[in-house]
């Protein structure tokens, strides 16, 4: 799988643990960036990242800021992309199982590294429901008209 990744200078430690985890498992990481800890703004490597998976040229995205709202407010603003932030594992299994998300978002500062990468884990490996059951595939349906009735589709 495509992984975009990206972060601030609050989320870029956590970052890199997670793209060494997602390398391992054989997925190909794009790093949007942030390259380092020194201060930079969200939005540059987010919305980047964002439009690469809205436009299909990502599978998926994780990125890591601070609290992990910062990144899911920008994600959200691009056609195709459906971002939650998570803070627990049992969270990333809803967040895919039930609504079919395509970014997670990590809180770098509120939860620790071990419960990230089991976050990470879950999420990257738990199926949608949708395919199966038609109450998740119909509330996801409803959420996809809402974008298609307000948000432009991407070129």
């Amino acid at each position: 799988m495509k992984i975009a990744m990206a972060s601030d200078h609050a989320g870029f430690s956590l970052k890199e643990e997670i793209k060494a985890y997602l390398q391992s498992q054989g997925h190909e990481v794009l790093d949007f960036g942030a390259h380092s800890e020194e201060a930079c703004d969200l939005p540059d490597t987010v919305y980047p990242a964002s439009l690469a998976v809205g436009e299909g040229k990502a599978d998926r995205g994780i990125f890591v800021d601070g609290v992990g709202y910062g990144s899911a407010m920008i994600a959200n603003k691009i056609y195709g992309v459906y971002a939650a932030v998570c803070q627990d594992p049992f969270c990333a299994n809803l967040a895919r199982s039930h609504s079919d998300t395509n970014v997670l978002c990590i809180g770098g500062k509120i939860i620790g590294s071990a419960i990230a990468m089991e976050i990470v884990k879950t999420w990257m490996t738990t199926e949608y429901l949708g395919t199966t059951e038609e109450k998740y595939r119909r509330r996801v349906g409803k959420v996809q008209a809402i974008a298609e009735k307000h948000l432009q589709k991407l070129a």
